[in-house]
């Protein structure tokens, strides 16, 4: 997919010292991250001693998590939920926006660099939220990280890129990737790809990141994970562009981000509530990351039809402003809004005529002397009333308002149809293909000013009606964000603040499936609490609570960063240790016992000392699948509980005791 850029080069750029890459704390702990017997207290004390990092980082985890009744409050909570390649990667992302706002090359906007970048996070994580083909808070940073190269090219060569920036700008049709490549011999397409995979990323990221800074979509297989992956990034790219575009260019950008909607299998409702979502969420991020972000118009609001005929060819009478007359008016002005008219007329005799009367019944005017103009005029302006000489085409008048009234700006027209002597015939013609009145020619002034007060009767209603659905499309996109809310808080257990069992379900068919990728081992540990329900029998459940939580603080204190942990039964936890191998899991279920042992339990007045029963399995040719790798680490913990408890087992070894 994305050409790969000589190892030894990229070596080079490392070791030059220009290259972005992470400092200070956002080092520590990606450095910490790599050691295998890293714990979570030592990485929530490196954490602690970055506090804009402290508030980054919960605030990313109640993003994944949901803000249900027990938010998260706490960097260990936030590390248990997020886990370390999403910690890890999120301290670089966050790392080069601090030390990289600025830079000498003249020509690259720096502001609205990270401005995009910081839709982009917040776009691939809602869009993951929703189609689950990826971890929302590793997808996170990808998003932040997926243009990284133009960022790289800034800063390696500052005075060669700005030349470039300012030759694409000035220059229709300019092909920034062959400048890049004759310049450096790569393009930031090619170093962003590269630089992604040299920190870690999966190679699903870094071939998305590569498709979506070529703007092409790729050959990934269709309904396949990568082509959601890759398809993500190209829509949070292109809501980027809206969130920044101007008010000119918005229709545009919005029809391209309903286009790639679609790919991900949103309809335009859906892409547009999403939209408001990510607007919404973006908003806050830069306001808690001091990241240029502003709000946008409602993504219903924008339009996205093809763009409007220039006003300046409309002819409109420049009477003062003067109102809408109330509905006893006989046509005199008085104090409302004003409305727009479109005559359709051949005669321009009639015209002027009727130019004037309506002038002076508070309309502005437009004209046009042939129907199909006329038609095309009305779907460019969307006036309020139309008036048609039935003359100006005989019965072509009938098909042109029957195609104007099958559109959407069609529909909200008063239209008024005027013709030699009117039958009951004809206006039955007349009415059948869309006209809302009738009136014989030549049309007596005050029963047409009578008539407009039907025109504008319906088009008060119409108005009312638009903001009636304006509001219910605005509480839809409040539903839908509380109904996601909702959908995250589920995941969570509220006594321990660990995720639940459906949580782990969901992880870890993701986990097994980038184990059988990747040929990477995958381990399951069962902990449960021995004589538990004694606890709650002698003591109340209160006080059993009260154990529970201090247990799970126990597990919490002592697990890796990467390990997933879940609360999946009354006094039952599972944990999965993606990459690592039995022998290390029993290691880590053992270094969890001994933490449950050695805990003072206090409920209360009682002091409780409690124990846990721990089953340990690995994923080895004779587990064929996720469910029964869980059913061997229970099998394993019941082991333990037969040999006489406070134990570790697994059944693809000999017992083990404490």
């Amino acid at each position: 997919m994305a050409p790969p850029i000589d190892t030894a080069r990229l070596e080079e750029l490392k070791a030059s010292g220009d290259l972005p890459s992470p400092k200070g704390v956002a080092l520590a702990i990606m450095r910490l991250a790599t050691q295998e017997d890293a714990s979570m207290a030592e990485m929530a004390r490196i954490i602690r001693t970055d506090p804009a990092f402290v508030g980054r980082l919960i605030k990313a985890a109640n993003g994944v998590i949901g803000f249900g009744r027990r938010p998260i409050a706490s960097v260990q909570d936030a590390l248990t939920v997020l886990g370390m390649p999403a910690v890890r990667t999120m301290a670089l992302g966050f790392s080069l926006m601090t030390h990289f706002r600025s830079g000498p090359c003249k020509a690259f906007n720096y502001a609205r660099y990270w401005s995009a970048c910081l839709v982009n996070a917040v776009a691939t994580q809602a869009v993951t939220l929703r189609t689950r083909a990826a971890a929302p808070d590793e997808i996170y940073c990808l998003g932040l990280l997926s243009r990284v190269g133009e960022l790289a090219l800034a800063t390696l060569y500052p005075v060669e890129y700005s030349e470039i920036l300012t030759a694409a700008e000035k220059t229709p049709g300019f092909d920034i990737f062959e400048a890049e490549n004759k310049r450096f011999g790569m393009d930031h397409a090619e170093l962003g790809a590269a630089m992604l995979a040299d920190w870690g990323m999966p190679r699903v990221f870094s071939e998305s990141a590569y498709v979506a800074a070529r703007g092409i979509e790729g050959t990934f297989v269709e309904g396949s994970r990568e082509r959601t992956v890759s398809n993500t990034v190209l829509f949070a790219q292109a809501v980027a562009e809206l969130c920044l575009a101007s008010d000119a260019t918005r229709p545009g950008t919005m029809r391209r981000v309903l286009t790639l909607g679609s790919r991900l299998e949103f309809d335009e409702s859906g892409t547009r509530q999403l939209c408001n979502v990510i607007a919404n969420d973006w908003a806050d991020w830069g306001a808690l990351l001091s990241v240029e972000a502003h709000r946008i118009p409602p993504a219903e609001s924008i339009d996205t039809s093809e763009p409007e005929v220039d006003e300046d060819a409309l002819t409109v009478q420049e009477e003062p402003e003067s109102l809408i007359t109330d509905e006893n008016s006989t046509g005199n002005a008085s104090t409302a809004t004003r409305l727009r008219a479109l005559t359709a007329m051949a005669d321009p005799l009639a015209r002027a005529a009727m130019r004037q009367l309506l002038g002076s019944a508070g309309y502005h005017v437009a004209e046009e002397s042939d129907i199909a103009l006329a038609v095309e005029h009305a779907l460019d302006h969307e006036p309020e009333l139309m008036i048609i000489d039935w003359a100006m085409a005989g019965e072509s008048t009938k098909e042109f308002l029957s195609t104007l009234r099958k559109t959407r700006a069609g529909q909200g027209i008063f239209i008024i149809v005027v013709a030699e002597s009117p039958d009951d015939e004809f206006r039955v013609r007349a009415f059948e293909c869309g006209a809302d009145d009738v009136l014989a020619k030549p049309a007596s002034p005050r029963l047409l000013l009578a008539r407009l007060q039907a025109g504008r009767r319906m088009s008060s209603l119409q108005r009312e009606i638009e903001r009636d659905r304006e509001e219910i499309r605005h509480y839809a996109a409040e539903l839908a964000v509380s109904n996601r809310r909702l959908q995250e808080v589920a995941m969570l257990d509220p006594l321990t603040g660990f995720p639940n069992r459906r949580f782990f379900i969901e992880r870890l068919a993701q986990e097994w499936a980038a184990s059988t990728r990747n040929k990477r081992p995958l381990s399951c540990v069962m902990v449960d609490v021995d004589s538990f329900r004694v606890v709650n029998e002698s003591h109340g459940h209160e006080a059993g609570d009260a154990a529970l939580r201090q247990v799970a603080a126990a597990l919490r204190s002592v697990l890796r960063a990467h390990d997933v942990v879940a609360r999946t039964g009354a006094d039952e936890f599972l944990i999965l240790c993606p990459d690592t191998s039995l022998e290390a899991a029993q290691v880590c279920a053992d270094r969890v016992r001994a933490a449950v042992e050695n805990a003072d339990i206090v409920a209360g007045m009682l002091a409780l000392r409690l124990t846990v029963s721990v089953g340990v399995a690995c994923r080895d040719s004779s587990v064929t699948d996720a469910d029964t790798l869980v059913r061997r680490a229970e099998q394993g913990m019941e082991i333990a509980k037969q040999s006489g408890r406070n134990r570790v087992s697994a059944v693809q070894l000999r017992p083990q005791s404490a």
